[in-house]
């Protein structure tokens, strides 16, 4: 990875500045806080806090690029360069590689195959949507028979504040930057303070591209009175979009209200999966193992509550486990680890007070519910792969989003038992339905309260389709034409004949 400027290093550690104007910058209050693996819980390096005036700056640096060179560039001329952002980030892909992997601690095989690839490729799935997109017009007859013409134009939003998770950091921070910057806005990105790298070497990348100062800027914090609240807050910000747990949307949707701003949240979830017995069994076993435990259950499209029909019930949970308990923990680097540490210290607190929650409401733990043996990583955020049976439908564990490598399992008899089932949380983000039957396929996922609902399969994404969440788990949608809805204003221009 860098270290010249984007990770610039200080003796043995690693120093984050903001990325504002174009330049790496020290935080103008003298803060610092730590950077933490999560493999083995040793520091990595020390990160910049941003005071209001850090935030002040980049957001106004974002404005005037608007009134710049970016404000006067044809769409071709951006999509040229948002092009060259994805080919730069493809050129330096290990530096992605190893940034990522330092603040995630997930396997190299995970972030190698979605998180550096996807977080490249949002840059050209972006342009190639605004280089595409139509807008509508329509000619109105008018008294005088000479008519007039309506046709629709889009404009970027103006300062778009971007605030992006910690368990997908590269990937869904550039699902957002990719299309704002398409669109025309300019950007000012908080990363969450576990993991700034990506982020911030992203500005490396702006640089080297010939992005003009101010369109891309990063400053670096935490939420609540500190970097987070102040940008969401910012006056000079245009429009706000968030990934993250629920009552923080919350904070910063009251905060959007102050001068009437648009949001894009896609929040927290209580994802179900239903395994009909028709299922091809082996696919369906296979579908939920990734779902329930990929990236460490650290996925908002993850499944934490699973519902079997009855006849394979037995089978699927014995089967389950089996895999479940063969599943490595491991180095980063090992080809054979396929499951890495939970974020933090204090993300592992969580998860293991429901593991022991779990036990003390008497579920039946069918493998997992403790913090493995790790030798030489005893010191990272491990805990073990979790299933549960046997817990009542109103369960802490059955209603409330963990976001770890868990899922209780639970037998059902009819479809409409499972519909009431699955639709029973405040939340309703993902889905995820096994059957053999076209039908029944077709007639429950047209039931099922969720914004994404995979039916024989888990995390197949097609990035032209609307993405997000209903009740609980966001507001709007975003991908392809759908983004287009939230970072630009469309405007109609009336011409009388």
């Amino acid at each position: 990875m860098s270290t010249q400027t984007a990770l610039k290093a200080e003796t043995e550690t690693v120093e984050i500045k903001h990325f504002i104007n174009g330049e790496f910058v020290a935080g103008s209050g003298g803060e610092t806080f730590d950077n933490i693996c999560p493999l083995n819980g040793e520091k990595l390096g020390v990160i910049h806090k941003a005071t209001k005036e850090d935030v002040d700056a980049a957001v106004s640096a974002a404005r005037a690029a608007l009134d710049g060179d970016w404000g006067r560039m044809s769409t071709a001329e951006r999509v040229k360069l948002l092009y060259a952002v994805a080919d730069e980030i493809d050129r330096r892909f290990d530096d992605f590689l190893a940034a990522e992997i330092a603040d995630t601690g997930k396997p190299k095989s995970l972030a190698a195959h979605i998180d550096i690839p996807r977080g490249a490729a949002n840059f050209k799935v972006f342009a190639d949507v605004v280089k595409n997109v139509p807008t509508e017009s329509f000619f109105l007859e008018t008294p005088d028979g000479a008519g007039a013409m309506n046709y629709a134009v889009r404009k970027p939003k103006g300062v778009i504040g971007v605030i992006s998770p910690w368990n997908l950091p590269l990937l869904l921070m550039t699902w957002k930057v990719g299309p704002a910057l398409a669109c025309g806005n300019t950007v000012v990105v908080k990363p969450s303070e576990e993991t700034p790298m990506t982020t911030t070497l992203l500005g490396e990348v702006m640089n080297a591209v010939g992005i003009p100062k101010g369109v891309y800027n990063v400053i670096h914090g935490h939420g609540p009175d500190a970097a987070g609240a102040f940008l969401t807050e910012h006056p000079g910000v245009d429009a706000i979009t968030f990934t993250g747990e629920t009552r923080t949307g919350e904070a910063i949707m009251k905060a959007a209200a102050r001068g009437v701003r648009d949001v894009s949240f896609e929040l927290g979830g209580k994802n179900p999966a239903i395994v009909f017995a028709d299922c091809d069994f082996d696919a369906a076993i296979e579908g939920t193992m990734r779902s329930v435990f990929a990236n460490c259950g650290q996925v908002c499209l993850g499944t934490e509550r699973v519902y079997v029909e009855r006849p394979i019930f037995e089978k699927f949970v014995a089967t389950l486990a089996e895999k479940a308990s063969n599943l490595k923990l491991g180095h980063s680097d090992d080809p054979e680890t396929n499951l890495g540490p939970l974020i933090s210290e204090e993300h592992r607190a969580k998860v293991k007070s429901y593991y022991d929650k779990a036990a003390a409401e008497g579920a039946t733990v069918v493998t997992g519910g403790g913090i493995p043996e790790m030798g030489d990583l005893n010191g990272g955020w491990w805990v073990e792969p979790t299933i549960w049976t046997g817990l009542p439908d109103d369960s802490a564990i059955v209603t409330e989003e963990i976001f770890g490598p868990c899922c209780h399992i639970r037998p059902f008899d009819s479809e409409d038992e499972v519909l009431h089932l699955a639709n029973d949380t405040p939340y309703g983000l993902a889905a995820a339905v096994w059957t053999g039957d076209v039908s029944r396929a077709h007639r429950v996922s047209r039931h099922l309260e969720a914004g994404i609902i995979w039916v024989n399969s888990w995390f197949l994404r097609d990035l032209r389709t609307a993405f997000g969440g209903s009740k609980m788990s966001g507001i709007g949608r975003e991908g392809g034409v759908h983004s287009l809805e939230f970072y630009t204003e469309l405007s109609n221009v009336c011409v009388k004949l």
